[in-house]
């Protein structure tokens, strides 16, 4: 199913490894022009400093730099479609059903996250903007990448995709002739947007050549 394009892609990054992931889907996000809702948890701003190098503002994350520590940089006329919120602030629009969304996705999405989702025991932002995601029935991508799993990791991700979430591991393949670092990002990123609608030319596709 394709997100419809006038509505816009909320987009948390919380405190798993895969800083690299979320600064390339915003990237490919705000170029496919996507109107998005961003929002950055404390541990997704200390793992963006231990792998991409970026000091974020934890109170006012700066998407410029997190692009910046990945190579990239805003696309031209980005920032009027790109919205930052406080992981605290529980006013925002996204926080409410009544605000219309195509989407939402998680990436990367730490246990501690996908546990507070998958029982519906928000804390914060992120955990209300995807629960408002479930009970609304709108597409709710997590993107867990920790490993080994434990056993209630596995039952919350079983508990996440019951409830109507797509789990979506950060697990790259290699048949699409990876060559380099770069290119396993891609294909999560990939996976990623084809499962928000998101139209995009990544990776080489199964059977292409």
């Amino acid at each position: 199913m394709t997100a419809p394009a006038g509505l816009p892609i909320v987009m948390a990054v919380t405190g798993a490894s895969g800083a690299p992931y979320a600064a390339r889907l915003l990237e490919v996000l705000l170029a496919a022009r996507r109107e998005v809702h961003l929002v950055i948890s404390p541990a997704g701003v200390a793992v963006a400093r231990e792998e991409l190098g970026v000091a974020l503002d934890v109170d006012a994350p700066d998407p410029a730099r997190l692009l910046a520590a990945a190579g990239a940089t805003l696309p031209e006329g980005a920032a009027d479609r790109l919205h930052v919120w406080h992981h605290r602030d529980l006013m925002a629009p996204i926080a409410s059903g009544s605000f219309l969304t195509a989407a939402m996705v998680v990436c990367p999405c730490s246990g501690g996250t996908l546990a507070a989702i998958a029982s519906a025991h928000g804390e914060n932002l992120v955990h209300r903007a995807a629960e408002v995601h479930l009970k609304e029935r709108r597409k709710l991508v997590l993107v867990p990448r920790e490993t080994p799993l434990s056993l209630p990791q596995l039952r919350n991700m079983a508990a996440a995709h019951e409830a109507g979430a797509v789990v979506l591991p950060a697990s790259p393949g290699f048949y699409h002739g990876a060559r380099s670092i770069a290119d396993l990002v891609d294909f999560v990123v990939a996976r990623i947007c084809d499962q928000l609608g998101v139209a995009n030319d990544l990776m080489r596709r199964w059977g292409q050549r």
